[in-house]
């Protein structure tokens, strides 16, 4: 039975909440300094663009479905695919830092701190793996290893 994992790495409500905070606090200061209807216009066309922002990096989308591995909007078969191997927070630093391949495919978010590395067994494919974000390492490891 072939496994199934998907999993939408969304913008955590916590920057959703310092962003309000952020906005609010220089609503205020913009009130101060300039005429109330253009501080609020001015404030409210930032905010909505944040939040559009914050939107469309939280659609990126980590899924195992039909034998496709998909991270963000990047694609590969899943049998061209070799060992995955999950990563704490400090191994993730590590491959993606000093142990860094240029040629690797990343999908990383600063939101979610751990991952899943991939080997890319496609002779074709110059890229030796894949590095990308999950906040259920193991999880996917395991599907991607066919042994959830």
């Amino acid at each position: 039975m072939e496994e199934a994992y998907v999993e939408r790495l969304s913008v955590p409500l916590r920057w959703w909440a310092l962003a309000v905070m952020f906005w609010a606090t220089l609503l205020l200061a913009f009130l101060i300094a300039m005429p109330p209807l253009a501080a609020v216009a001015l404030v409210a066309a930032l905010t909505a663009l944040n939040a559009l922002f914050f939107l469309s990096w939280g659609r990126a989308e980590v899924s195992l479905l039909d034998g496709v591995f998909r991270a963000g909007r990047a694609s590969i078969p899943a049998h061209l695919l070799g060992g995955a191997e999950p990563l704490d927070e400090e191994a993730t630093r590590r491959v993606v830092g000093v142990d860094a391949d240029a040629r690797a495919y990343l999908l990383l978010r600063p939101y979610v701190g751990r991952a899943v590395r991939v080997r890319v067994e496609d002779p074709a494919d110059p890229t030796p793996y894949w590095v990308v974000a999950t906040r259920h390492p193991g999880t996917l490891a395991a599907c991607l290893n066919g042994t959830a």
